[in-house]
């Protein structure tokens, strides 16, 4: 017995000793995706006009680092707010820590070089070395095309500059540590033809951010099904929604068309189109369709049939009618 509990003693101390030598490595060794590269961002015309395209309708920038109107449905950015942050996402919204869209005006990147812009966007870490949550989808854009990066920054350098100092983010233990394992090192593509449908489509896809919404996550860990929904989101108005199935399943977009889905996108973007004001309690959606409604409908048609792809599965399939 005395021997059972010696080996079961060093046991013990050897998975302690590990985890505290893992916690060490990763507090102070990581993240380590190297330096900033040494980048100088030409703002031609048309980069500055594919920047803005991204920014606003696909990669969503402006709609995180803006204030939003939590009053109207779908909350709008507040016009005259472009880029100035201050948006929190926390614990109230089942995010493991207290994260705060920084501000990316000239005003807050001032001193950032494009390349440290760069870093952060595909890589998740910032200027000052530290790991950034992947509420920005860094492991996204990290998959994109170098030149739609770049034109995304060309653009940003743009905004009208809005003094605002944002509060500084923060995670949860363990997530305090975690995070400094998950930025990685990007590995570009080269945007596919749009003839190229199912490949063009996945490339939107992956640049609108529809998995990490539509993919259940515990405490900013994937655990569902891809696309398949079930991610909660509780809104500022105490109402909570549940991210719906977007596969090809039966009861979830396996009955749509082509024309179904872009309409749903593009009836936000209709000229008569107005917000409806949402109360306490009220349906509420983290679902961004002002913004969306911009994309071109090649793009939405696109990622429609990339997900129409996929393999159906199981799911949250009440897909709501706001959603």
């Amino acid at each position: 017995m005395k021997t059972v509990l010696k080996v079961t003693g060093v046991l013990v101390l050897v998975l302690v000793l590990a985890v505290v030598g893992f916690a060490l490595y990763a507090k102070n060794a990581l993240p380590n995706v190297g330096p900033a590269p040494e980048l100088e961002v030409e703002r031609t015309p048309e980069r500055i006009a594919r920047g803005e395209y991204l920014a606003h309708n696909v990669m969503l920038c402006v709609d995180c680092h803006s204030q939003r109107d939590w009053t109207q449905f779908s909350a709008p950015p507040v016009p005259g707010t472009w880029g100035m942050g201050g948006e929190v996402f926390g614990e109230e919204m089942g995010f493991p820590g207290h994260y705060v869209a920084s501000n990316i005006t000239p005003a807050g990147l001032g001193d950032w070089t494009d390349g440290e812009i760069f870093r952060a966007v595909t890589s998740g870490v910032g200027k000052d070395g530290r790991a950034l949550f992947p509420i920005m989808p860094y492991h996204n854009y990290g998959k994109l095309d170098r030149e739609d990066i770049l034109s995304v920054i060309a653009y940003v350098r743009t905004l009208r500059p809005i003094e605002n100092e944002t509060e500084a983010s923060s995670s949860d233990f363990p997530m305090s540590i975690i995070i400094n394992t998950i930025p990685g090192k990007p590995e570009f593509q080269n945007k596919p033809a749009a003839s190229d449908l199912l490949a063009y489509g996945e490339y939107m896809a992956t640049a609108s951010g529809c998995y990490d919404c539509h993919t259940d996550q515990d405490k900013g860990r994937f655990v569902g099904m891809p696309f398949a929904g079930g991610m909660e989101f509780p809104m500022p108005n105490g109402y909570t929604i549940t991210a719906p199935n977007i596969t090809p399943h039966p009861n979830a977009l396996g009955h749509w068309t082509e024309a179904q889905f872009v309409e749903r996108f593009k009836m936000y973007a209709d000229s008569g189109y107005v917000p409806h004001a949402v109360a306490a309690g009220e349906r509420q959606t983290v679902m961004p369709w002002s913004m969306y409604a911009g994309m071109e409908e090649r793009d939405l048609a696109a990622i429609f049939h990339y997900l129409q792809s996929l393999e159906a599965a199981e799911g949250n399939t009440t897909v709501e009618a706001g959603i």
